[in-house]
């Protein structure tokens, strides 16, 4: 019987742990492109592994050639997609967050449209000054 409550609360327990921190994390988001600046790899991730039109909640990471996240500085990203016949030039920035592993920031944005999207990202502190460009799709 004692078992029996010692393994309940256990389960309770985990069950209520997963639940405050959002059932989600960053390393369970799924890759949506990465590419190379210098010495660096970065990754742009989801949820879902996917852009969509509308709100997006995204990760982006800045890893050695080892895959460990390395503090950059300061950072940013923007979705650029250049003029079409009469629809003007969309810039949509995101808006970054630190995370508790340095070297990974939350990024938040509103894609105005589906399409294709050049994610520009630059950053500048201690592993120099860079920038990198992927193109993605949005759904």
């Amino acid at each position: 019987m004692r078992t029996k409550t010692i393994f309940s609360a256990f389960v309770i327990a985990s069950a209520t742990l997963i639940a405050a921190c959002g059932g989600k994390s960053s390393d369970i988001d799924k890759v949506i492109k990465s590419t190379t600046a210098g010495n660096l790899t970065i990754t742009l991730a989801s949820p879902t592994g996917e852009l969509k039109s509308g709100d997006n909640q995204l990760t982006i990471t800045f890893a050695d050639s080892s895959g460990k996240p390395l503090d950059v500085g300061a950072a940013s990203l923007n979705f650029h997609m250049p003029a079409m016949g009469s629809m003007s030039e969309m810039n949509d920035k995101a808006t970054l967050t630190t995370t508790n592993t340095p070297g990974r920031y939350r990024a938040n944005v509103t894609l105005e449209v589906g399409g294709t999207w050049e994610a520009q990202v630059k950053y500048q502190g201690a592993q120099g000054t860079g920038q990198a460009s992927l193109t993605v799709n949005a759904k």
